[in-house]
């Protein structure tokens, strides 16, 4: 069985050799970024499963490292800094994290957090092999590409709008609640203002009405969301 890779970019050295030799002892191959100016360039060689990310960084903080790094990878990200407002682990999640660990933290902590999202991206609760996708009208989902194609136009989408379009496309004519969405975006309710899955929902409907499609998804008072199918090009 192939050992899992696991990409640090963490700028105290200390922490990070910490980390990589703490994960080398569970079996994990790891490496840790060398250039803080070539952060993605260095994790697309790499190929990590997943991704340990700190907030503060040299030249780009994290926040901007996992958007760009979010162009090419659905891999796992989790959040790792000394930052425990509230909205820092908003900013992390709404950047495209998966998870947030606040330091300093317990190594049991990681690590089961580490097995935690590799099972569910590669492990015993990953979906099936080969290509997932949902087809509504005109719509198609291409869900390991992060591509919504219309007809023969391919709209790039974040990680959460996939899981927006892909919760409401497969439930479709059914409401999705907003309780399902939350559980499904954000690992952690506890920190999430409601405000926050309306802006990601905004955001979702803007990027659809840009290609043209628009009155897609219904907001259902009181319970949540449905998708309408988008009709075929006649």
């Amino acid at each position: 069985m192939r050992n899992h890779r696991i990409f640090i970019v963490e700028d105290d050295k200390k922490i990070a050799r910490l980390l990589a030799d703490t994960l080398r002892k569970y079996q994990y191959d790891v490496a840790i970024v060398e250039d803080f100016d070539n952060v993605e360039a260095e994790c697309s060689a790499f190929d990590p499963h997943l991704i340990l990310l700190d907030i503060n960084l040299p030249s780009y903080d994290g926040y901007y490292w996992c958007r760009q790094l979010r162009q090419t990878t659905t891999c796992p990200i989790i959040f790792i800094s000394a930052r425990s407002g509230d909205m820092d682990q908003v900013f992390a999640l709404e950047n495209g994290g998966d998870d947030f660990i606040t330091k300093p933290f317990h190594y049991e902590i990681v690590l089961a957090k580490i097995r935690s999202h590799l099972r569910r991206a590669f492990g015993e609760y990953a979906p099936s092999q080969g290509e997932r996708t949902v087809k509504l009208g005109s719509l198609e989902l291409f869900i390991e590409r992060m591509e919504l194609h219309l007809r023969d136009e391919a709209i790039p989408l974040q990680k959460k709008e996939c899981v927006i379009l892909e919760l409401l496309m497969e439930s479709s004519p059914k409401v999705v609640s907003r309780e399902t969405l939350l559980e499904e975006l954000w690992d952690d309710q506890s920190f999430v203002d409601e405000n926050t899955l309306n802006v990601n929902m905004t955001r979702v409907r803007k990027k659809l009405t840009d290609y043209g499609v628009q009155s897609v998804i219904e907001t259902v008072r009181g319970s949540g969301y449905r998708f309408l199918v988008a009709p075929e090009e006649s």
